[in-house]
């Protein structure tokens, strides 16, 4: 049986005559006309792309080339339509470059000068939307450099003097990371204090802890709350110690060996804001652990707080039914029209796919480069922009929500004495008396067992009862059953008990600078 791209074919056998649609076991063409397939288009002729290539501005870099790129090759290796974002960093690293070149006797005092109020002229055009992007600069470096050329000739072309595109785009990807890394820790600590002001408005509430998504036992919901406002915690840690690890200035390194001219890698460091200059000037311009250490804090980060999505998304099910999110933070259904669903945290759950994603494209992108720079790192950028972004939004959204959910008490309360939650606490009390904890954890087992059998709790097991499994039981063992009594009797450094809580609620008080 031989097909054509115009064939259309079946393998059943003849329809019966009720059948919608009529089949034939052989194949037949289609009712539609052939499609016609395009010829490839060639490039220009010779002519033509001589043409083209004197029509557009020569390249910074073209001194050594005879004809210019194609419009293919050109689309394909611009950067302009992202990095642009850099714009910012670019301007103030050739700040400090032109003024250190001033310093040191490469360019006059003059010429700084023009440069400097050019560069300022130019920031002034970006962040009024009037700078014309051009796509056939290539990047947000020569866009910059070219219209400085443009606006005050000579000086510009001494600017370059002592750097490469190379440095001078690590530069600039160290001060936008660093300037990232400032936000996201503004973010962190915002949501911090939602949490913990959701922890204030529910002192007291017990809630069922789980094991496996099995009832374990009972947890002061504070005491949840706050498990979260730790792991952010350490999440602005790690992008802390990222931080101070990426703070160190590759400007200067040149493209990969350094420079002959007697330039000052320490004052546009200090300058910059940087802690020093990086020590070797290959490893400058090469590696981007810099930015694998910062998008796997996001991408840690990103974890957690799906984590926190998928508790929330559960706990407003109507099978849960612990917390009901206000109108403002949730979404209907085009068709259902019951339905108030908690999206903003389902996202959060499912973007963290994308912020786990940059990190393995990022980690992908440099397993296999060699020393020294390579073309590839140009895509470096786009997935640490979308790391940063979607984070952002992620903590914002979830710091939102927080503020605007409420916990259904009596919900709560009736879902607790399910699970025998104070069996854990009954063990303890035997080990009190003196009885060995496996000895204590099979007492405790079989009296949930005899529970299960009398479909009770076991605070509702009478003392004989109890003591039918063994004698040690005595009446004060009633203070340690029910998930109440159970609270109190927690009293390990960092446990769920009310005093540890209180005194936690306190520190983080303090630290985040609520009282």
């Amino acid at each position: 049986m031989v097909f054509t791209a115009t064939l259309c074919s079946s393998f059943t056998s003849a329809p019966s005559s009720s059948s919608r649609y009529s089949f034939s076991a052989t194949p037949s063409y289609c009712a539609f006309p052939p499609r016609r397939i395009a010829t490839p288009r060639m490039g220009p002729s010779p002519a033509q792309a001589q043409a083209q290539a004197q029509s557009k501005e020569a390249k910074l870099w073209g001194g050594r080339f005879k004809e210019g790129v194609t419009d293919a090759v050109e689309r394909f290796t611009e950067s302009i339509s992202f990095d642009k974002q850099l714009y910012k960093q670019d301007i103030k690293g050739s700040r400090a470059h032109a003024s250190m070149l001033a310093h040191q006797g490469l360019i006059s005092a003059s010429d700084r000068d023009s440069i400097l109020e050019g560069l300022e002229e130019i920031e002034k055009l970006i962040e009024n939307g009037e700078f014309n992007w051009r796509a056939d600069r290539e990047d947000v470096h020569m866009n910059i450099e070219a219209a400085l050329t443009d606006m005050i000739g000579e000086p510009a072309k001494k600017l370059h003097t002592a750097r490469s595109r190379n440095d001078q785009v690590l530069t600039d990807f160290r001060l936008w990371c660093r300037d990232a890394i400032d936000g996201i820790l503004v973010s962190m600590k915002q949501l911090q204090v939602s949490l913990l002001t959701l922890a204030l408005r529910n002192e007291g509430l017990i809630v069922p802890g789980y094991t496996h998504l099995q009832r374990a036992q009972p947890v002061l919901l504070q005491h949840l709350l706050l498990a979260y406002v730790e792991e952010i915690e350490r999440d602005a840690g790690r992008l802390v110690d990222c931080r101070a690890r990426m703070n160190f200035c590759p400007l200067g390194a040149c493209a990969l060996a350094g420079t002959g001219l007697p330039i000052d890698r320490f004052m546009t460091s200090e300058a910059l804001g940087f802690t020093a200059p990086l020590r070797n000037s290959i490893d400058a311009v090469s590696d981007r652990d810099f930015v694998l250490e910062f998008l796997s804090a996001n991408a840690i980060t990103a974890v957690h707080l799906s984590r926190l999505g998928e508790e929330w998304v559960l706990w407003a099910s109507e099978e849960f039914g612990f917390i009901t999110p206000s109108d403002s933070v949730s979404t209907g259904s085009s068709i259902m029209p019951q339905k108030k669903n908690p999206d903003p945290m389902e996202l959060v759950r499912g973007k963290s796919a994308r912020v786990i994603g940059d990190l393995v494209t990022l980690l992908t992108l440099c397993k296999g480069l060699p020393h020294a720079y390579n073309r590839d790192l140009q895509e470096d950028k786009e997935p640490v922009f979308d790391s940063v972004k979607t984070i952002l939004g992620m903590l914002e959204v979830s710091a939102e929500f927080a503020l605007n959910i409420s916990f259904n008490r009596e919900r709560i309360q009736k879902a607790l004495p399910a699970g025998h939650l104070d069996a854990t606490t009954l063990a303890d009390y035997l080990v009190n008396k003196g009885v060995p904890f496996r000895t204590s954890h099979d007492i405790a087992g079989k009296s949930v067992a005899l529970c299960t059998l009398k479909n009770c709790q076991l605070l509702d097991l009478s003392l004989d009862e109890l003591r039918s499994i063994n004698p040690v039981f005595e009446e004060d063992v009633y203070d340690f059953l029910g998930v109440e009594n159970a609270i109190q009797k927690f009293v390990s450094y960092g446990s769920t008990g009310s005093a540890c809580v209180a005194s936690q609620i306190d520190y983080w008080m303090k630290k985040l600078e609520m009282k």
